[in-house]
């Protein structure tokens, strides 16, 4: 006999699935990365469990305030109509709940992190939740979603130091580079459904080729900015340049699965190899800091 919906673990599963939570490993690792470089070794156990409770909030809650604010576009996107939300299979009151609990425990962290974190944890919300409604008023969504995820490593560098360096914030700009970039691909999607809606989105306003070109130059200064990190950081050296190799090799052939005329294995180039890019990185650096 096949499970409800109401019983604990689908609903579990439903939630997690809505919100994404697998599609934390992205920013993550290289939040942990930068909080590796900021102690130059390993921080403290509560350092790194906060910083990783605190991604976990932020992340959470901003999507489930992009799934509410989004309801009724998802319902019209034949892409995105069987979403829970839009499918009846979750309550709005109910991500509503999610998403202020989410956030109130990114807070909570926040504080138990510093006093810096704390004080920039509201605005770090605000731009959040901003994201879920830049589609309605400018094309530049791809940026804005590139900058919110490029927050993490820079959070976790002042997590751990309590203060501000020029490392976090290059590699902020790479992940914001390399998250625009993904994103760029992944919203090739839904070109004619934007036409339709009058959403804006670069894709839309430019076209398929063009798009796929600039997502190469944005992941270009992705490799740009990594390789600066390299020559700025004494503790990363050769394993650290052939991981940038790897990286280097992995987007080449997440942009050669999609063409102008192709773009069925968007799947594959959004999540599978963006998804080892961020751990090759996060992995890589760690063995580089510890071996030195």
């Amino acid at each position: 006999m096949e499970m409800e919906l109401t019983t604990p673990q689908p609903r579990i599963r439903t939630f997690l699935e809505m919100v994404k939570f697998s599609h934390t490993i992205f920013a993550l690792p290289f939040a942990l990365m930068a909080a590796l470089l900021a102690a130059d070794g390993l921080p403290s156990i509560w350092k790194v469990l906060w910083i990783i409770i605190a991604m976990a909030g932020a992340r959470t809650g901003a999507m489930g305030a992009n799934r509410l604010l989004d309801t009724e576009i998802d319902a019209r996107n034949p892409r995105t109509k069987d979403r829970a939300l839009p499918a009846g299979l979750i309550d709005a009151k109910q991500v509503l709940l999610l998403t202020c609990l989410s956030y109130l425990i990114f807070i909570f962290a926040a504080a138990m992190l510093n006093s810096f974190c704390l004080l920039l944890a509201p605005y770090i919300i605000m731009m959040l939740t901003a994201y879920s409604v830049a589609k309605r008023y400018t094309i530049y969504t791809h940026y804005v979603l590139g900058f919110c995820l490029g927050l993490a490593p820079i959070g976790a560098w002042i997590a751990v130091t309590g203060s501000l360096a020029l490392t976090p914030l290059v590699l902020g700009f790479a992940v914001g580079c390399w998250v625009s970039g993904f994103d760029l691909l992944y919203s090739l999607q839904d070109i004619e459904f934007d036409l339709g809606e009058g959403l804006h989105s670069i894709p839309a306003t430019i076209g398929i080729e063009q798009t796929l070109t600039l997502a190469r130059k944005l992941h270009l200064g992705m490799l740009g900015a990594l390789f600066f990190i390299y020559l700025i950081t004494p503790s990363l050296g050769w394993l650290f340049l052939l991981a940038l190799l790897a990286v280097a090799t992995m987007l080449h052939y997440e942009h050669e699965l999609l063409s102008p005329t192709d773009l069925t294995k968007i799947d594959t180039a959004f999540f599978t190899v963006n998804g080892y890019i961020s751990i090759t990185i996060f992995v890589v650096s760690a063995l580089d800091i510890f071996a030195g």
